[in-house]
C-alpha cells in the first residue's frame, strides 16, 4: 500500500505543469489538492514505524534506520511546506522530489546495489578532494592569466551597440576589430559572462567545466581573441590531460575495486561456483544427449547388419540381446529383470519392436538420423547465417522514390526468404525434435519472428495496404552471430558472465532512473515556468515532466550540460544573483555522469574478471582430461602388449 501511495505520488508530481510568473493550470491547482492526503498516509506510516520500534534512544529505534531517516526527512520537509504555503518555502516544497526514493526502502536489490555505492563513498571522496586541489591548482592559474580579459569587444562606433560578441584585443596577435568598430569594455563576457576568470569561484566554475569536455575549446579560442594564441594552449592541453584524462577517470578505477572486494567475498564467491557448477551441468547434459544419439544410430546400424548377416539359427540368441541393450540404454537405472508378458509395458515393447523391424520405419529413422546430423553441422549454420544476412540486407535497401523493378523484386524475395526459413525451421523439428528444438532460446525467436511474418503475410491478403512491421524483426535474427560462442570460450565465458549479472544491471537501471526522476522533479521545482528568453524557450527546460527527464537524461551523457547551466543561471538573475543554481547542474554531473553511469562500465570490468577466472577454470579442466585419457591408453597398450607378444609367439 505504501509503495502504490509513493508511485502515486510521484505521478502527481509528474503530471504539474509549470508557467511563467507563478501561474498554474487548473490541472496544477487540483493536484496540489491532493497533497495533504499524502502528507496523513506517510504520516500514519511514520508514526506506526515510530509506535512499534520506538524513536531514537535504543537500538533498533526508527530513526537508527537511515531509509527511515530520510522517509522522516520527507514527512517533515512535507508538513513544513504545507502549513506554511503563504510564504517563501520553495526549497522546502522541492524536498518533496525525494519521495520516490522511498522505493528505495521497499525493494531490497535497490539496496544491496546503492549500498554497494555507498561503500565506495569514502574512497570517491578521497578522489574527490584530490579532484578539488586540481581544479583549485588550475584556477588560480588561470586566475594570473585571464583576469579580465573576456570583458572587451567591438563596439560600433556610431550606435555604440555590440557588434560582435566575442573577446578581442587592441593589439596583434589577438583578435583585431574590424573598421568602423572599437575593441573596448564593458561587456559583460561569453555565456552571459558564467565562463571567465574575474574571482576564484567564478574560475573553479570555468575548469569543471573544462575538465568535463564540454565547452573548453571554445573558452580556448575565447583566449586567443582576447591575448593572441602563441601561449594558451599550454595552460588548456594539460588541463584536459590532468583533469580529465587522469583524474576524473580515477572514478571508474575506485569503483572498479569496490566491485572486485566484494566480489572476494563470500556471497559472491558463492554465485561464481554456482555459475561454473551450472555450466559442467550443462556440458555434461548435452555430452549425454550426444552419447544417445550415437547409441540410437548404433543400435540402428547393428538392425541393419542382424537383417542382412544373421543366420535362421543366431536369430533367438542376438534379438534378446539386442531388446537387453536398448532397455539398458532407455532405463540405466532399473535393474537386469524382465518384465512380465502380460504387463503392459511388455506389450508396448512388443508392439515397438514390430514398429522397428518394419522397413519404413527404419529407413525414417535413418532419414532423421541423418537430418540431426546435417543440422549440427557448421556447414548448415553459416548457411542460414548468409540467408539471414541476405534478407537483411533486401530489408535494408529499401528507399523512398526506389524503381518499380527493385520493389518487385522484394516483394517476391520476401514470399521466398520466408519460405526458406520455414524450411529449415520444420527440418529442424524433424531432425532434433520438437523438445530439443525448444530448448534453445535462438530456436524459440526464430519460431515466433516466422510465425509472425506469416500472420503480417495473411493479414495483408485479408486487409490490402496494412503492415505490422513484422517483418522488420527478421533483421534481429542476427543475434544468431552469437551462436559461434559455442566454438569461442572466452567470448562465451564474457557472454555467460554479462547475463549473469542481468540481476544487478537490473537493478542499477532503475536507481539510475529513480536518479533521473528526482533531479528533473527537482529541476520543475527550481526552474520551471522560467526557462524564458528574448530568443524563446529553448527545448531543453523543465516546464514539464518529459522535458525535464530528457534534460536531465542529456546532462547525464554529458552532451552540452554546461549550455543548459548557462540558461538556468540567466533565468534566476544571471551572475548576480543565480550562480548558486550551477551547485544543481554541478551535483547532477559528479554523481550521475562519473559515478552511476561508471557503474556500468565497474560491473562490464568485474564480469570480464569472472569470464577469464571460468576461461582458466575450463582450460585447466580440459587439460586434465586431456592427461587423464592419455594415461588410460598408455595403461591399456601396457595391458595389450604382454597379449600380442604371447599370441604372436603361439603363431610362430
Amino acid at each position: 500500500m505504501i509503495l502504490a501511495t509513493i508511485i502515486a505520488n510521484c505521478i502527481v508530481l509528474a503530471l504539474e505543469q509549470h508557467l511563467p510568473d507563478g501561474d498554474k493550470t487548473p490541472m496544477s491547482e487540483r493536484l496540489d489538492d491532493t497533497e495533504p492526503y499524502f502528507i496523513g498516509i506517510f504520516c500514519f506510516e511514520s508514526g506506526i514505524k515510530i509506535l512499534a520500534l520506538g524513536f531514537a534512544f535504543h537500538k533498533g529505534s526508527y530513526l537508527r534506520n537511515g531509509w527511515n531517516v530520510m522517509d522522516f526527512v520527507v514527512v517533515l520537509t512535507g508538513i513544513l511546506s504545507t502549513v506554511g504555503s503563504d510564504f517563501d518555502l520553495r526549497t522546502l516544497r522541492a524536498v518533496r522530489v525525494l519521495r520516490p526514493l522511498k522505493l528505495v526502502s521497499g525493494i531490497p536489490s535497490l539496496q544491496v546495489v546503492l549500498k554497494s555505492i555507498m561503500k565506495a563513498m569514502i574512497p570517491l571522496l578521497q578522489i574527490g578532494l584530490l579532484l578539488f586541489f586540481a581544479i583549485l591548482m588550475f584556477a588560480i592559474i588561470g586566475l594570473e592569466f585571464y583576469i579580465g580579459k573576456f570583458h572587451t569587444t567591438c563596439f560600433d562606433d556610431i550606435t555604440e551597440e555590440i557588434r560582435e560578441e566575442f573577446p578581442c584585443g587592441t593589439e596583434l596577435p589577438s583578435r583585431l576589430c574590424p573598421n568602423g568598430t572599437t575593441c573596448r569594455k564593458y561587456w559583460l563576457g561569453p555565456n552571459y559572462g558564467i565562463t571567465q576568470f574575474d574571482n576564484i569561484l567564478f574560475a573553479i566554475l570555468t575548469v569543471f567545466q573544462c575538465i568535463t569536455m564540454e565547452g573548453w575549446t571554445d573558452l580556448l579560442y575565447y583566449s586567443d581573441d582576447a591575448s593572441g594564441s602563441a601561449w594558451n594552449w599550454m595552460y588548456f592541453v594539460p588541463l584536459i590531460i590532468i583533469g580529465s584524462f587522469f583524474m576524473l577517470n580515477l572514478v571508474l578505477g575506485v569503483l572498479s575495486g569496490e566491485f572486485a572486494k566484494e566480489r572476494e567475498r563470500v556471497e559472491n564467491r558463492s554465485e561464481f561456483l554456482k555459475l561454473r557448477r551450472q555450466q559442467q551441468i550443462e556440458r555434461e547434459l548435452n555430452g549425454y544427449l550426444e552419447w544417445i544419439c550415437k547409441a540410437e544410430e548404433v543400435i540402428l546400424a547393428d538392425e541393419d547388419n542382424d537383417g542382412d548377416d544373421r543366420m535362421p539359427f543366431d536369430g533367438s540368441r542376438r534379438r534378446p540381446t539386442l531388446k537387453k541393450s536398448k532397455n539398458d540404454l532407455l532405463n540405466p537405472d532399473e535393474g537386469d529383470g524382465d518384465l512380465a508378458l502380460g504387463s503392459p509395458f511388455a506389450r508396448a515393447s512388443l508392439k515397438s519392436s514390430k514398429l522397428e523391424g518394419s522397413s519404413f520405419r527404419k529407413k525414417e529413422r535413418r532419414l532423421r538420423f541423418f537430418i540431426r546430423h546435417v543440422v549440427k553441422t557448421q556447414a548448415f549454420y553459416w548457411t542460414v547465417l548468409c540467408l539471414v544476412g541476405l534478407n537483411t540486407l533486401c530489408v535494408a535497401v529499401v528507399h523512398y522514390d526506389q524503381p518499380e523493378l527493385l520493389s518487385d523484386f522484394l516483394y517476391f524475395a520476401e514470399f521466398i526468404f520466408l519460405g526458406i526459413f520455414i524450411s529449415e525451421m520444420c527440418i529442424k523439428m524433424y531432425g532434433l525434435g520438437t523438445r530439443p528444438y525448444f530448448h534453445s532460446s535462438f530456436n524459440c525467436f526464430d519460431c515466433i519472428v516466422i510465425c509472425g511474418s506469416i500472420f503480417e503475410v495473411l493479414w495483408a491478403l485479408i486487409q490490402p495496404g496494412t503492415s505490422f512491421g513484422i517483418s522488420v524483426l527478421r533483421a534481429l535474427r542476427l543475434l544468431r552471430i552469437f551462436k559461434v560462442t559455442k566454438y569461442w570460450a572466452s567470448l562465451r565465458n564474457l557472454v555467460v558472465s554479462l547475463l549473469n549479472s542481468m540481476k544487478s544491471i537490473i537493478s542499477l537501471l532503475f536507481l539510475l532512473f529513480l536518479f533521473i526522476v528526482v533531479f528533473a522533479l527537482l529541476g520543475m521545482q527550481l526552474f520551471g515556468g522560467q526557462f524564458n528568453f528574448e530568443t524563446g524557450t529553448p527545448p531543453t527546460n523543465f516546464d514539464t515532466f518529459p522535458a525535464a527527464i530528457m534534460t536531465v537524461f542529456q546532462i547525464l551523457t554529458g552532451e552540452d550540460w554546461n549550455m543548459v547551466m548557462y540558461d538556468g543561471i540567466e533565468s534566476q538573475g544571471g551572475v548576480n544573483k543565480g550562480m548558486v543554481f550551477s551547485i544543481f547542474f554541478i551535483v547532477l554531473t559528479l554523481f550521475g555522469n562519473y559515478t552511476l553511469l561508471n557503474v556500468f562500465l565497474a560491473i562490464a570490468v568485474d564480469n570480464l574478471a569472472n569470464a577469464q577466472e571460468l576461461t582458466k577454470d575450463e582450460q585447466e579442466e580440459e587439460e586434465a582430461a586431456n592427461q587423464k585419457m592419455a594415461l588410460q591408453k598408455a595403461k591399456e597398450v601396457a595391458e595389450v602388449s604382454p597379449l600380442s607378444a604371447a599370441n604372436l609367439s603361439i603363431a610362430a
